[in-house]
Order: C-alpha cells, then sequence, then structure tokens
C-alpha cells in the first residue's frame, strides 16, 4: 500500500516543476474515455507543450489527486499549482475565454464563421429541436474534424449564427473550424441524415506505395518518418527516416504544417494511426506507406531485412 504522504509529495513535485498539469484518464494524445478526451482535447488546441499524467497507470495518483484538491472526479487541470477544475468548467473557460487569460495567451477569436444549410436540411432540424425549450444548438468540432450537433444549456458566451433562420451555437475553436461549412439533408444507401461540409477539414492522409516513396526521396520531396519500436528499427534500419517517440514528438508536430510526411511501420497499420495523429495537428500533405518496411524490402531494397 502506497504512503499518502510519499503521494502527496509527488504530486506536489509535479505541480512545481511543471506549469500545467492534466490529471487524466489516458494521455493527452490517447485520452481513456469522453470527459479526458474532451478536456486534453481543449488543451491540445491551446497548448503544444503540458504535462499530461495518465491516472489508470498508477493508482496511488489516481486517489492521491481527489484527497490533494478535494475534487472527486477525473480529469482535474491544475495551472501555476492551482485547481482549475474538471471537463466542464475547462470547457466552459475556454468557450468564454477565461482559460486563454489564465494560460497567458491571446483572447480567441470570436469571428462567427460563415456557414450555409440547405432548406431541407433546415426543415429537419426544426422539427428535431421543436420541443427542446431552453437549450440551444451547438455546432461541435473536434480536432479530428469531427462535426456534431449537440443540445445543451446556453450560457451565454457562445458564438451564435443564425443561418436559413436556424440559430446555431459554437465555441471559438469550433467555430474557426466550421468556417465555409455545408449543411444538407441527403439520402444515402444507408438512410437520409444531416451531411456536414467542411472546407477547413485538412485533406486526408492518402496512401503511398514504395515505388512512389523511392521517387520522392530520390528528389528529396518528402520526409519519412518511422513510427517502429527501437528493436524493429534495429532489425531493418531505414536510414532515410526520422523517429518517433516520446523525446522527437514535439519537435517533429513544430515542423512546418506544410511539409509533405510519409509514416512507416511495419505493414503499413500502426503509421496509418500516426499519420492520421499528425493530420489532426494541422499537416496537410500527409501520407501512410503502405506495406510498411516489408513492402520496401520487397518490391525496391531487397538488401533490407525481412522479420
Amino acid at each position: 500500500m502506497s504512503d499518502p504522504q510519499q503521494t502527496r509529495q509527488r504530486i506536489e513535485t509535479l505541480l512545481a516543476e511543471n506549469p500545467v498539469v492534466l490529471f487524466m484518464k489516458g494521455t493527452r494524445h490517447a485520452p481513456s474515455c469522453g470527459f479526458s478526451a474532451a478536456t486534453s482535447g481543449v488543451l491540445n488546441d491551446l497548448l503544444d507543450d503540458y504535462l499530461s499524467v495518465d491516472v489508470l497507470a498508477d493508482e496511488a495518483i489516481r486517489q492521491g489527486i481527489k484527497d490533494y484538491g478535494n475534487w472527486p472526479t477525473i480529469p482535474q487541470l491544475y495551472v501555476g499549482g492551482e485547481l482549475v477544475g474538471g471537463a466542464d468548467i475547462v470547457q466552459g473557460m475556454a468557450a468564454s475565454g477565461e482559460l486563454h487569460a489564465l494560460l497567458g495567451l491571446p483572447e480567441p477569436d470570436r469571428t462567427p464563421p460563415e456557414i450555409t444549410i440547405s432548406d431541407e436540411a433546415a426543415k429537419q432540424i426544426r422539427a428535431a429541436i421543436d420541443d427542446a425549450e431552453g437549450m440551444g444548438l451547438f455546432l461541435a468540432v473536434d480536432a479530428k474534424f469531427q462535426p456534431q450537433f449537440q443540445l445543451r444549456e446556453i450560457t451565454g458566451s457562445e458564438i451564435r449564427v443564425v443561418a436559413n433562420g436556424i440559430d446555431v451555437l459554437f465555441d471559438p475553436t469550433s467555430a474557426q473550424r466550421a468556417r465555409g461549412a455545408a449543411i444538407d439533408w441527403v439520402s444515402t444507401a444507408q438512410g437520409e441524415g444531416l451531411s456536414i461540409t467542411l472546407p477547413q477539414a485538412p485533406p486526408p492522409v492518402h496512401a503511398l506505395d514504395v515505388v512512389d516513396l523511392k521517387r520522392l526521396l530520390d528528389d528529396g520531396r518528402i520526409t519519412v518518418i518511422d513510427v517502429r519500436p527501437a528493436e524493429d528499427r534495429a532489425l531493418a534500419p531505414f536510414a532515410q527516416a526520422q523517429v518517433l517517440d516520446a523525446a522527437s514528438h514535439d519537435r517533429l508536430v513544430g515542423l512546418p504544417k506544410d511539409t509533405p510526411l510519409a509514416f512507416l511501420c511495419h505493414h503499413g497499420v500502426s503509421s496509418r494511426r500516426a499519420a492520421e495523429h499528425f493530420r489532426e495537428r494541422g499537416f496537410r500533405v500527409v501520407h501512410n506507406i503502405e506495406g510498411g518496411i516489408e513492402a520496401w524490402s520487397q518490391h525496391v531494397d531487397p538488401s533490407v531485412p525481412r522479420y
């Protein structure tokens, strides 16, 4: 059993050494619950660097942080050693601009986005919210540019847009991601429903075969990022690649967003997840190397060992 005093000292050390600390379930790039995902998503939009502490990996910290701040739930955000609050508080402060001020950041852009809603979509939306008295219709757009309509209480800090007679509310980050959004009602093989097109969304990850990869490398027109663990890289080195690990992540994310990137793993599966992560961080030209190092060895350079 852990010593509560030792746990408290560990927490105090974390808070003293890091100006912004989020105690959460999972990590900032791989949250394990919806509340932690929402809170880390807000911080990821605002900060390139902060500490996230996975309480699921440390039972002593999981209970200790609840006792430390007398706050019963996770996540918990601390800034300058002081408890800010959980998911709802952090999201509300981000919407009002209070969080930006607390973090020493410029006020958020509150320019209302221009959006369009077709006649049929407006008709369907009105029917859906007809009995939602006292609630507001929010359009939330997350870091993956996945849009979602939500009915929530109105706080007064929202950004309001009226399109085709429909009041649509936004938080500041969603408002910028929704610029130029076109909302329509469509019929597909799966049925009828709303379609939301977001022009601000980064282009999708492109599949890149190894023959085309070699041509791009020969021309110096691509940056390859190897996401394999160290033991795999030792078995089959790819000298032209930069390594993605905990130590290099922030540096690579800080590359110019127009840098063409191609992600490499063993067979092309984990590299796609990494490619999507960098796409979410704003990179506009992102490729996944199909077949990974295995395909490179088979079709380009047989001297690379297969494993």
